[in-house]
This record gives structure tokens, sequence and C-alpha cells, in this order.
């Protein structure tokens, strides 16, 4: 199958690629279930109650038998020999209901993972609007400045050209007042 197992425990959520540990529907990696397991036999997923003597293989120094996830044709053959044919199928009816279970909940997880991350983006596009809405504030502001300090600009440059053209216009009659009095 193409879908790969992950721990289930939320905080982990390692891939499961060698060794792992199966509690009812839940499956741990390695490094989990010797953290979280512990006498009061709960399973750490769900935390019901793990009374029924095959809800955990109990193995002399552990809670928990640490199975493969890769077995041998050998161990698969040893397995299921001396089973009856109905047997073999409830066991692959249990093992594919495992399977579906184990692709509901890492689709209910992705769900909630994106969920959350539509809600971040979501708060993250809110920040956004409002620091564009405040610079275009100030842009605003700043553009309206210019535009005044421009008129200002412009007003200063139409005073110094009328004092520049008064400045002539009093060089030229003091030139010609110049001129008459040298002739006088």
């Amino acid at each position: 199958m193409d879908t790969e197992l992950k721990c289930n425990r939320l905080t982990c959520r390692k891939s499961l690629t060698d060794k792992a540990v199966v509690v009812g529907s839940h499956i741990f990696c390695v490094d989990c279930a010797n953290e979280l397991f512990n006498a009061a036999r709960l399973c750490p997923a769900c935390e019901s109650s793990l009374s029924e003597p095959d809800d955990v293989v109990v193995s002399p120094r552990s809670l928990y038998i640490v199975c493969s996830l890769h077995p041998s044709n050998d161990y698969k053959t040893s397995v299921l020999s001396g089973l009856t044919p109905s047997i073999i199928l409830e066991i692959c009816s249990r093992a594919i209901a495992f399977w579906q279970y184990q692709i509901h909940q890492e689709n209910s997880f992705q769900q909630a993972v994106l969920r959350n991350l539509n809600d971040k983006n979501s708060q993250l596009q809110k920040q956004l609007d409002n620091v564009v809405r405040e610079a275009n504030g100030e842009i605003s502001l700043l553009n309206n400045k210019a535009a005044d300090l421009e008129r200002d600009l412009e007003v200063e440059r139409r005073k110094v050209r009328d004092l520049q053209d008064g400045t002539r216009e009093r060089e030229k009659e003091y030139q010609k007042l110049k001129v008459q009095e040298r002739l006088a």
C-alpha cells in the first residue's frame, strides 16, 4: 500500500518504516511506546482501557511487544498456518479495518492542520490588510504633504521670478537714470 503509517501520538507523527507497537486501532513508534505505556493499561492515543488480554501483548520486560512492519514470508506462513480460511479472512478484514482507521485518522489530522493553517492565513491576511491600509494612509498623507510642498515651491518660484523681474526693471531704470545723469 502506498500510504505510510505514522505514529499516532500527535506530538510525534514520525513515519513508521521498520518496527512499531500496535495497540487496538492505534500504532506507535517504539520511542513513544517506551515513554507512554504504563501499568494502567490505557491507550496513549484515546485513553481507552486496555482490559482485554489481547488489547496489548505483554512481554516479560514491557507492557507490549514490538512488531515488525515488514515480517518475513516464513513468519507470515507460521502465523497463518493451521488457521481456517474464515479466521484468516477475519484477520484480513481486521487488518483492512485497521488501515481504513489509520487513513481516516491521517485524513482527519491533515484536515485539522489545514483548518489551522487557514485560520493562521486568515489572521495574517487581516494583519497584512491593516498594515497595507495604514501604509496607504501614510502614503496618502505624504503625497498630500508633497503636493502642498510642490504648490508652496511654485509660489516661492513665482515670487523669485517676480522679484527678479522687478530687480531687472529697477536695474533698467537705474541704468537709464545713470545715463541721464551723465548726459546732464
